[in-house]
């Protein structure tokens, strides 16, 4: 045989593991012996007996799972079928999930380091479960280890983490992997308090920070009554949100008629929805009643929303009705907001304000603002559709040359096209319907 077939990775033998082969037969037979016993036919104490074991099981046999995939790993086997890490390898050798197999191997290849020895022993002892293992990991790996970093008398970082491993691997014993994760994060705290405090307000700092970066709100319009959204807001921010919509949901809180009446002896009615539908009514609840007086003006108003029906529809009748975004609801609804804080309904036929100031004011009122947008449905430029809230209120007839505020000579332009509209390098056009056009003069 030539030397170039003879070839083989350091420390591979050159055949099966005899060590390997009969320890795999042992364990397969014990495994196959314990599958066979019956859980029904054993009494409560040996159920709980096998419940046990079966789990220490599981860890030990995890352990053995990570050291086998952190030699893989070193050894990149995966290039033997072109994948491209470790974790694609073992994703088709085992028909595990990409994402799991990816945690995994993440995991496995940190316990090859000899710092994390002592976890990736507990771990295939039986002594921690994999969460507990990942947990302990990503707490002392956290722990910075530049020194310029620490106070200038705080232990070298390899004694701290070392020193944090042990520390957790005892509370193992008695914290599951969140209550873990949570004493992880002040590991400092413990271990060592003067640079606990430091680091702590330093990753809360860049943490905020990050969180600051990620703050975004979606909403997507379903096309059936329905707008699904997505936002990430601070963990802050999230959880005065969740004990507002959760004292919402209470339900006292949803039993009271009359907030000045004495409370009510009787104990109020249990709510048979689940607490996630619970949460989006409360929220829904929570936006109809906030105080629109409180919301900052824009286009001159706060964010009211106006519902416009007719007179026969909110005295009862069937015909449905329009928000001035141009959403149609039904009568019982509109009939529903027209009983809210915040929303203004906009009866056609029926008693309005004042809306013709003549020349006693210089700027439009709020009422005329909100006759205006339910006219014009936001800015009257030709091919513009900002909506109201991103508009001003301009007087056809300029009020320094002797025009009325009014809601007949007034209409909504957003910020460029109120500024177009006076700007002399362009000319303005009055089209049918009330909108106008732009033309740049040449």
């Amino acid at each position: 045989m030539s030397e170039a077939a003879e070839w083989r990775a350091p420390g591979v033998p050159a055949s099966p593991s005899p060590v390997l082969a009969e320890a795999i037969s042992r364990v397969t037979h014990a495994l196959d012996e314990l599958v066979a016993v019956s859980p029904t036919s054993l009494s409560d104490e040996d159920v709980v007996r096998l419940v046990d074991i079966a789990t220490t099981l599981v860890d030990r046999a995890s352990g053995v799972v990570a050291a086998a995939l952190g030699e893989a790993d070193h050894r990149r086997l995966g290039d033997a079928i072109g994948a491209r890490h470790t974790a694609q390898w073992w994703a088709r050798r085992s028909r595990l999930t990409r994402p799991e197999a990816h945690r995994l191997t993440r995991l496995a290849r940190r316990l090859t380091d000899s710092l994390h020895a002592p976890v990736q022993a507990a771990l295939a002892g039986g002594e921690v479960h994999l969460d507990q293992a990942g947990v302990i990991v990503a707490a002392v790996d956290s722990i910075p280890t530049n020194p310029a970093d620490l106070p200038a008398n705080a232990e070298p970082p390899a004694v701290l983490k070392a020193r944090a491993i042990e520390h957790l691997l005892i509370a193992a014993k008695d914290h599951d992997a969140v209550a873990l994760k949570i004493l992880g994060r002040r590991i400092l705290d413990i271990v060592a308090p003067a640079v606990g405090e430091a680091a702590e307000a330093k990753a809360l700092a860049d943490e905020e920070a990050a969180a600051a970066r990620k703050v975004t709100l979606t909403l997507r319009d379903n096309h059936d009554g329905t707008t699904t959204g997505r936002f990430t807001i601070p963990t802050a921010a999230a959880e005065a949100m969740r004990k507002q919509l959760l004292a919402i949901t209470n339900p006292r809180h949803q039993a009271v008629t009359d907030p000045d009446s004495a409370p009510v002896a009787t104990p109020a009615p249990e709510d048979p929805r689940p607490l996630y539908a619970r949460l989006g009514w409360a929220l829904v609840e929570w936006i109809e009643g906030y105080p629109c007086d409180l919301l900052p003006a824009a286009g001159g108003t706060t964010a009211t929303v106006v519902v416009t029906m007719g007179l026969d529809t909110l005295l009862g009748g069937l015909a449905a009705a329009s928000l001035d975004t141009g959403t149609r609801i039904s009568p019982g609804h509109a009939r529903r907001l027209a009983c809210e804080a915040g929303i203004i309904p906009a009866v056609l036929g029926g008693p309005c304000e004042v809306l013709d100031l003549g020349r006693t004011r210089r700027f439009h009122t709020k009422a005329q603002r909100l006759a205006m947008a339910l006219r014009d449905n936001g800015c009257t430029a030709e091919g513009c559709d900002l909506p109201p809230a991103a508009c001003h209120a301009h007087h056809d007839h300029p009020w320094s040359e002797g025009g009325p505020t009014n809601t007949t000579t007034g209409r909504l332009l957003c910020h460029r096209h109120h500024r177009l509209i006076h700007d002399p390098h362009y000319d303005t056009t009055h089209l049918p319907g009330g909108k106008v056009a732009f033309h740049r003069r040449t």
